[in-house]
């Protein structure tokens, strides 16, 4: 027997329904975060092959995709363009921004730091793999007034974790303690960005140190702990 078609709907709709099931698990991970070609090698082929159909898609709603084929990874970018003759955006913000703290900055910093010496010296490895206990030596540097190791780790591990809720990180191994730095991190920090923010950060460590030298009380204008 035929299937009757169901004629409530029109020919164009249903088209358009069959053709957005090829890449709507795609859509659903981008809302999610970022795709990587090495995670999700069938994913990243689809979004490849509907690249115009996403993009279309999303700007319906103010986002668009970017598509990184160098460094294999694709994210959402909201569009802050503003309204013509307003101040305002035509749209709300689906993605909120969140300022970082003094800690989180300055280990976006440092594990910025650590991907771009990677892909410079590293031509056997894939994914940038950091031991925490070799970022602690660095990390311990900013903080010249602190001599407690133990409570510097904590604050380091703290800060790790809070990185790894907005994905720049993600653990590799629990023992010893290890962990990737994610690619995205080069979108959301340029190269020219890392330097003024490196520049600003041993500026506030020579305060720090200057203030030590004189018996100062120890100040941090730029953090505090909770």
């Amino acid at each position: 027997m035929d299937t009757i078609p169901n004629l409530s709907e029109p020919e164009s709709s249903r088209s358009i329904i069959v053709g957005r099931q090829d890449w709507s698990g795609v859509a659903v991970r981008l809302l999610q975060g970022v795709v990587y070609q090495d995670d999700h090698a069938v994913a990243w082929e689809t979004l490849l092959n509907s690249h115009a159909e996403l993009k279309n898609y999303f700007a319906t709603i103010g986002l668009s995709v970017i598509v990184d084929e160098v460094n294999a990874m694709a994210y959402l970018r909201q569009n802050d363009e503003p309204i013509e003759g307003t101040a305002e955006t035509s749209l709300p913000r689906l993605f909120r921004r969140q300022p970082l703290s003094y800690e989180q900055t300055l280990l976006c910093v440092l594990l910025r730091e650590e991907l771009r010496q990677f892909e410079e010296n590293d031509v056997q490895n894939e994914r940038c793999i950091v031991q925490q206990v070799n970022l602690l030596s660095v990390w311990q540097a900013f903080f010249p007034d602190s001599s407690d190791t133990v409570k510097l780790n904590r604050t380091l591990n703290a800060t790790l974790r809070k990185l790894e809720e907005l994905r720049f990180v993600k653990q590799f191994e629990k023992d010893p303690p290890s962990w990737e730095v994610c690619r995205i991190l080069k979108a959301r920090l340029p190269l020219e960005e890392l330097e003024n923010l490196r520049k600003t950060l041993l500026a506030e460590v020579s305060k720090k140190q200057m203030r030590q030298s004189f018996d100062r009380p120890s100040l941090s204008p730029l953090s505090h702990e909770e």
